[in-house]
């Protein structure tokens, strides 16, 4: 029987250094394959694989699409593009973003549950939001094996503490720990276990990550349309739900949980907010050169009317700038954070 050994990583702020201490920990002949998705922005320089290679265990690369697959490697999705998995063979690709980032953690764990079923171990380390709580959830649809960071562990530990929120974890283990239990498990062999019922919602968000522009209005079909709509392109927004949870897929493919939406949204409200003062600033700044135009025509009654509307307009500019220096930030941590000091200090 095939064993437990498709190992996919994911990590994001603090994941740096928790990725390194894992891989640190990996025996040079382990017999797995190890696939890392580590969020970081598209124009910086992609230098955890010579990281990682310092440490002399398995050797790393960036992925490079259609490369077949090879135990005892590690391979790191590149700046920009998703990594994904078919059996046998990798795929990078720069379909559209999901949970704000590319690379996001969720297209490869679905991928690899997809491709591999209950030999894949995925595995969630420090960071930010929660990328990877729904890729968890399928792998452990799929049969699969979820291990995550204790958040007490993380150096930040929302990303883990939402994929326990999310999944049945079958270890939370602090980084240090988990290297001697991933080379146990990989020994197994991988129980069978029948494809889930939702496997062709499944193939169709691999396939929207794979790039397939035909097959992203289908997503329309899988849910409830939604009033929301998508902060990277405005289209509208389904919501779907699984294990109790809700998320959000536009229909040309960009996808959000309920808190990445959140705090999409809370940026987009300060950037427009912040857009509006400049317009108006703008407005006043041509408004006041008006004006002076029509005193140096010797009109001041129409000049006295462009200063008073500029004027008007500047006190608006000042009162949109206090709404904009005043708008809060929302995530489901900064809320939690705020209820629990609240019931603190009312008991």
């Amino acid at each position: 029987m095939d064993k437990r050994n498709i190992i996919v990583i994911g990590a994001s702020a603090g994941g740096f250094d928790a990725i390194r201490t894992l891989v640190a920990g990996l025996p040079a002949d382990f017999d797995a394959v190890v696939l890392i998705v580590w969020h970081i922005s598209a124009d910086a320089p992609g230098v955890m694989p010579q990281t990682l290679n310092k440490h002399q265990t398995l050797p790393a690369a960036h992925a490079r699409d259609g490369e077949p697959l090879r135990f005892g490697r590690i391979y790191v999705a590149p700046p920009d593009h998703h990594l994904l998995v078919e059996e046998g063979v990798l795929r990078v690709t720069r379909g559209p973003k999901e949970n704000r980032f590319r690379p996001a953690i969720d297209p490869l764990f679905r991928s690899a549950a997809q491709a591999y079923g209950s030999r894949v171990i995925g595995i969630i380390l420090s960071g930010a939001l929660d990328d990877g709580s729904a890729g968890l959830w399928t792998i452990k649809q799929y049969g699969g094996v979820a291990m995550v960071q204790d958040p007490a562990d993380a150096h930040v530990s929302s990303m883990p503490q939402n994929a326990l929120n999310a999944v049945d974890a079958d270890y939370v283990l602090p980084v240090r720990d988990m290297a001697p239990v991933l080379v146990r498990i990989a020994s197994e062999e991988a129980p069978v276990r029948p494809s889930p019922a939702d496997k062709d919602r499944t193939t169709l968000e691999i396939n929207i990550a794979m790039e397939n522009t035909n097959t992203s209005a289908d997503i329309l079909h899988e849910g409830t349309l939604s009033p929301y709509t998508c902060p990277e392109c405005h289209g509208v927004l389904t919501a779907l739900v699984e294990g109790g949870r809700v998320r959000f897929r536009c229909h040309t493919g960009h996808a959000f949980s309920a808190d990445s939406l959140l705090t999409s949204i809370g940026e987009n409200i300060e950037e427009n907010l912040w857009a509006a003062v400049r317009s108006i600033q703008e407005n006043v700044m041509l408004l006041n050169h008006m004006g002076d135009h029509f005193a140096e025509a010797n009109q001041p009654k129409v000049a006295a009317m462009y200063f008073k509307k500029a004027q008007e307009a500047g006190a608006r500019a000042d009162s949109l700038r206090r709404v904009a220096e005043s708008h809060e930030q929302l995530s489901n941590d900064r809320i939690t954070s705020q209820a629990l000091q609240d019931e603190d200090q009312n008991p």
